[in-house]
């Protein structure tokens, strides 16, 4: 890639590295992999601190409740023309207020949010002087975008740019269809298509003050990153520098900076009709497990085409709003435990070590004013263990006599800890979501069995497969096996927690083992993870797949 914007040995470099990638995303699931980074570690680091941030996918062919962009491949001329000429003289979000927004991600308890400046039409968010195809040239006529970015850093969150170098408006344009296939450009259509890429983010990025982040969907992604990175060193591009999970969460937890970004229903866009929500418990749910694992969650809304937040998503913000005024301590800062879950119970650790937080899910009917015990097998108390109910003071629970003081108690068994919900969080004392349990100075009570995922292969009707135990730990008595359900579907897959077992095999030693599963069905797609128990806990590795033949 030929740029005069770029540093000599920044080029040179990259051109040994990284050629140009001349055509678009295979498939959706396959872009979240990493690429080059120029990343500042101390800049991830900041973001890993964060955790939790918001994504607003938001454009003029909201309008219609449709999938963002999409529709345009494969789409007749007369709908890519109405699309684009069109669509937009109808497009008048006069409801839309930035400090609105603003405001609802604050008390949301998020800590960055990231905007769709451009989706893969080419819409531009901005007031852009590289097209016409834009919110400058609507009735609205208002710099979205400017407004957006000023109202997030008066409420003090960080501004991140969603930006999709691929730009429908401008294949179209040069009489190039409209695809996200294997599209094979000439070497001077490649030239004028990195420039436009370039022209647009250089405006992003001078025009719009300190941009904390860049999310990069499409390709080719090194021209705007380069351009990102250039103007402003401390930009952390997330997709296009490191993982990017999509409507999922890793098996496995990693000590690095990445992100699962996903939707609260099916769709990233408004969508009016047909849509299936995830409740605001599940939500709480996904954000933990993503905290367990060391990740960053990127959760979305699709704003309503006149500007305001719908209410479905608005009512599952305010849930989550009212989990994260009681419980933040447990999400920000926080890194990953030995272990990320004992069955319903999810943990972490504060970055200095010292404290570890204990999720407790799965149980929507807690009474208020109960008290409830835990046996946890992957922490032990030391002298000056202590424990806490976020949120909770430990020493009222209205309108009643009970102490709810939290009690810690190292057993031959493992650490007991029993504690009372004791805050009146609804009206009608029910809470359905995760208590949080914070234990002061604990430490780890063993040393995990490490469990990696290999392969499925159909033999005859049945499926085998087959796992590696990496490490043994401190246990020479294992039995490990597989944890397997059927796939739900890309966007689907997070709205289930359950899971079946396959018979285990007895391993004294690390290797390789495999297990036939049968009675699976033909033509189903199934997910499935190498699982490992160990006399006190369960672990299991990272998630695959197969198709049942």
């Amino acid at each position: 890639m030929k740029s005069k914007h770029l540093s000599t040995g920044i080029l040179i470099f990259f051109l040994s590295i990284l050629p140009f990638v001349s055509q678009a995303q295979r498939i959706e699931e396959d872009d979240n992999r990493a690429g080059f980074n120029l990343n500042r570690p101390e800049r991830e680091e900041w973001l890993r601190d964060l955790g939790f941030g918001l994504f607003i996918h938001w454009a003029h062919d909201s309008q219609l409740g449709i999938v963002i962009s999409h529709s345009l491949a494969g789409a007749s001329d007369d709908y890519c023309r109405r699309y684009f000429e069109e669509l937009p003289r109808t497009f008048v979000p006069d409801r839309f207020n930035a400090a609105e927004w603003a405001r609802l991600a604050k008390v949301t308890g998020v800590k960055y949010v990231v905007f769709t400046t451009k989706h893969h039409s080419g819409f531009c968010m901005w007031n852009t002087e590289t097209t016409d195809f834009g919110i400058m040239n609507t009735p609205f006529k208002r710099d979205i975008l400017k407004e957006l970015t000023d109202a997030l850093r008066r409420e003090g969150l960080a501004v991140g740019f969603y930006y999709s170098p691929e730009d429908f408006k401008f294949l179209y344009d040069n009489g190039i269809p409209i695809n996200r296939g294997d599209l094979k450009f000439t070497p001077g259509f490649v030239k004028k298509y990195e420039a436009f890429i370039e022209a647009q983010c250089r405006e992003l990025f001078t025009r719009y003050g300190k941009v904390d982040l860049l999310f990069i969907d499409g390709e080719p992604k090194d021209p705007a990153k380069y351009t990102g990175w250039k103007l402003q060193p401390d930009l952390i591009v997330t997709r296009g520098a490191i993982n990017t999970p999509e409507q999922t969460v890793p098996g496995t937890a990693s000590d690095v900076l990445w992100e699962s970004n996903l939707t609260m229903g099916t769709q990233w866009q408004y969508k009016p009709t047909n849509d299936d929500f995830k409740s605001g418990t599940r939500l709480i749910e996904i954000l933990i497990e993503t905290r367990a694992k060391g990740g960053n969650l990127l959760l979305n809304i699709g704003p309503h085409p006149d500007g305001y937040i719908p209410k479905e998503q608005e009512e599952r913000m305010r849930e989550i709003a009212a989990w994260m005024f009681i419980n933040r301590e447990g999400i920000y800062g926080v890194r990953p435990w030995i272990v990320t879950n004992e069955e319903n119970l999810w943990f972490s650790r504060s970055k200095d070590g010292k404290d570890v937080y204990v999720y407790v899910t799965g149980l929507p009917d807690w009474p208020k004013g109960t008290r409830k015990e835990f046996l946890l097998h992957s922490v032990k108390a030391t002298a000056r263990t202590k424990g806490s109910v976020l949120g909770q003071n430990g020493r009222v629970v209205e309108y009643s006599a009970a102490i709810p003081d939290t009690r810690v108690e190292q057993t031959p068994e493992g650490l007991k800890v029993s504690c009372v919900r004791a805050q009146r969080i609804y009206n009608n004392s029910k809470w359905p979501n995760p208590v949080v349990i914070k234990l002061e100075n604990a430490e780890p009570a063993l040393d995990p069995p490490q469990i990696v995922t290999a392969s499925a292969v159909n033999e005859n009707g049945r499926v085998r497969m087959t796992g590696k135990l990496a490490s043994t730990g401190d246990s020479d008595r294992l039995n490990a096996g597989f944890q397997f359900r059927p796939y739900a579907g890309f966007v689907e897959n997070l709205y289930s927690t359950d899971w079946e077992e396959s018979s285990c095999v007895e391993l004294h030693a690390a290797g390789e083992y495999s297990v036939e599963v049968p009675h699976l069905t033909k033509g189903v797609e199934y997910e499935y993870r190498a699982a490992v128990k160990h006399p006190q806990i369960t672990v299991t590795g990272e998630i695959k797949r197969i198709r049942v033949q």
